[in-house]
């Protein structure tokens, strides 16, 4: 772009206006070092595949969830699906509000969503786990944003994992914010996301996700394919007609009107977590105990505490380290 066209922006006054738009969290991450540190190396998904142009600051935006539908307990709550369908709805106007700002201030931009999957890496197969072009997780971590929790979730120190995220690409040049190097999760000493879990899918530093994403999106892809297949070897008329009028069918077909249930399911995880300044306040009457507990569980989170007081750390966490953040020293339990 030519410079005359450029009006002088300065990173702060990007965060005010995104902050204007509805954003309750902002940071901006340089998209050369999320170039140079890819979560996975091995499928890289940097800012720069998504435009070579103008990739060089991806400003993340969060916006959390409303505490009232966090104190429903259960994770299959339609009120909670809805309610976090129309959080999204609002971040993502946010954000394209945001681009058409930087526009008309002469910094072309562009949206990367937080429930945008490339369909040309999709392989014919519904159940495997799909992700966005780029991990805004990891991404709002390179922001200042938060850290990576036990279960690879990000944590905001305002609202823990309470928030639901989107990010704008844009070359404009203005000073990144730093990342956090200190771990804000309390790990397997606390595991409290990990004795929620309804589908006990989080491992130490890590997560089965594939199995997540059925909690994740349960009226989802996966779901609409395995319910037409049921549908389709059903012995006979009676019962397709009863399949296509069951409840399920009914459920799929709401979530494809809203999204609700595709874009948005479960998060007990997040509900749960202590971490935030409004857990105190806001949640944790209603949410200290945990139905989901089992002895298993407990024991499984001791056994990584010991773990990790021997300095046994998985290689999880290794590879995740540098958006985990380095972790509190514990003694050692017997």
């Amino acid at each position: 772009m030519v410079a005359i066209y450029k009006a002088p922006l300065t990173a702060e006054q990007i965060k005010a206006k995104a902050r204007d738009l509805g954003a309750d969290l902002v940071g901006i991450a340089d998209g050369k070092v999320m170039d140079e540190h890819p979560p996975d190396p091995r499928d890289p998904r940097r800012p720069s595949d998504i435009t070579a142009l103008d990739a060089g600051r991806v400003i993340v935006m969060a916006k959390r969830v409303t505490s009232g539908s966090s104190r429903i307990l259960a994770w299959n709550d339609r009120h909670k699906y809805y309610n976090d369908e129309l959080t999204l709805s609002l971040l993502e106007e946010a954000s394209l509000e945001l681009v058409y700002w930087l526009e008309d201030n002469g910094y072309p931009a562009i949206i990367v969503p937080p429930t945008h999957v490339d369909p040309w890496r999709y392989q014919g197969d519904p159940t495997a786990h799909m992700t966005t072009l780029i991990s805004l997780t990891h991404a709002a971590v390179e922001a200042g944003l938060g850290t990576l929790g036990l279960n690879l979730q990000l944590l905001t120190a305002e609202f823990g994992p309470r928030v639901i995220l989107t990010a704008v690409l844009c070359s404009v040049d203005v000073e990144p914010d730093r990342r956090m190097t200190e771990a804000l999760c309390l790990g397997p000493s606390c595991g409290r996301c990990l004795r929620a879990c309804p589908g006990d899918v989080i491992r130490h530093w890590d997560r089965d996700f594939p199995a997540c994403d059925r909690y994740r999106s349960p009226h989802g892809f996966a779901k609409l394919t395995e319910h037409v297949a049921e549908i389709i070897a059903a012995p006979d008329a009676a019962k397709q007609a009863e399949l296509l009028r069951s409840e399920t069918t009914f459920n799929l077909w709401q979530s494809i009107l809203r999204g609700a249930g595709v874009v948005t399911g479960c998060r007990r995880c997040e509900d749960v977590c202590p971490v935030g300044t409004d857990y105190s306040p806001m949640l944790a009457d209603a949410l200290e105990t945990i139905p989901e507990d089992t002895a298993d569980k407990r024991q499984r989170l001791a056994g990584m505490e010991a773990a990790e007081a021997r300095g046994a750390l998985p290689e999880s966490y290794r590879a995740q380290q540098r958006w985990i953040g380095a972790l509190k020293k514990r003694a050692a339990t017997s």
